[in-house]
């Protein structure tokens, strides 16, 4: 008899913390460990695990090695994932609202960058709402620069390069620029340089810094051309399942994370910059001609965006214009 009460007991006891268990929670996000939103989003994951008492244990994957970058959106959506870091604009051909921070010469300081993200935020939640995601928070990189083999004094010095594109905005900007817009991931750009895949990019100087860009091109030319950001978002039904001290316990952790992001990009991009120019990378600024010829372009993308969705685009460009 007292056999089977102790098995009785260590069954009910073994039920019971079986039943207790944390829900495994998998974050996958495309870039590498060195980067501001990556390191951004462990101490995200560190947080909300130990805030949630042992409701959920969230693993972050790291350079796209659990999912790739374009199947996150997917992945999050369906539930496959719970959380994922997305870079804004490859969202675009979803909704025009998710190409607010890839519009060139829309904002190109982090003050404006902030403002515009404050005018656009509604739209993005509206919109991840109804495709089954939740937003918790963003991180913006540093400013998006052109990098190249050769300097570049005019427009007309990239036209035929083959251009890296990584959002439906950058394909269209290259097309503009008059050169070829090609596909490239993160992790492939040195290889896709090494082998004349790509010949330029547009992108910002810690991608450049932490993928070793001086080992396959020589020029950085400080165009500063747009801010953009990744937005890190949770399955929905995933975040109502949980119980209400874990989900407020997420968006204060998620608070915290977004304006650690705000605050550090600015010293990222000066740190990452000075790091190109240490190890060979000629910096410049670009000339009036340069600058004269893209903002034109720029100037043609909003008004293209306008037309792609009137009615969220003028709310975003209202409430940015106030």
């Amino acid at each position: 008899m007292l056999k089977k009460f102790a098995y009785t007991a260590l069954l009910a006891t073994s039920l019971a913390a079986t039943s207790v268990q944390a829900a495994k929670w998998n974050m996958p996000t495309p870039y590498g460990d060195a980067n501001l939103p990556t390191k951004i989003a462990y101490a995200f994951a560190e947080e909300i695990t130990a805030a949630s008492n042992g409701e959920i244990e969230v693993t972050v994957h790291s350079g796209a090695s659990l999912i790739k970058h374009p199947e996150i959106p997917r992945a999050v959506k369906t539930g496959q994932v719970q959380l994922g870091e997305i870079f804004i604009g490859i969202m675009g051909n979803t909704h025009p609202v998710f190409k607010h921070d890839n519009i060139p010469f829309l904002a190109t300081n982090y003050e404006d960058a902030e403002k515009l993200w404050n005018a656009a935020r509604p739209e993005v939640e509206k919109q991840l709402e109804r495709e089954g995601m939740t937003l918790l928070y963003t991180v913006p990189w540093p400013a998006q620069s052109l990098y190249t083999k050769k300097p570049v004094a005019k427009l007309e010095d990239l036209q035929g390069l083959k251009m890296r594109a990584y959002s439906p905005s950058t394909s269209r900007l290259a097309d503009l620029m008059n050169t070829t817009p090609t596909t490239v991931q993160v992790p492939e750009i040195p290889q896709a340089f090494s082998t004349g895949i790509i010949d330029a990019m547009i992108t910002s100087p810690s991608t450049g810094a932490n993928g070793q860009a001086w080992d396959y091109l020589s020029h950085y030319t400080d165009i500063a051309a747009w801010i953009p950001k990744n937005v890190i978002v949770a399955n929905t039904r995933a975040f109502k399942g949980l119980s209400a001290e874990t989900q407020q316990a997420i968006m204060d952790a998620a608070a915290k994370a977004e304006a650690k992001g705000w605050e550090g990009v600015r010293a990222q991009a000066k740190m990452d910059t000075d790091t190109l120019a240490t190890n060979g990378i000629q910096v410049s600024a670009p000339s009036a001609e340069l600058m004269s010829a893209l903002q034109e372009i720029g100037t043609v993308m909003v008004d293209e965006w306008k037309a792609e969705a009137p009615e969220e685009v003028s709310a975003i460009l209202s409430a940015y214009g106030k």
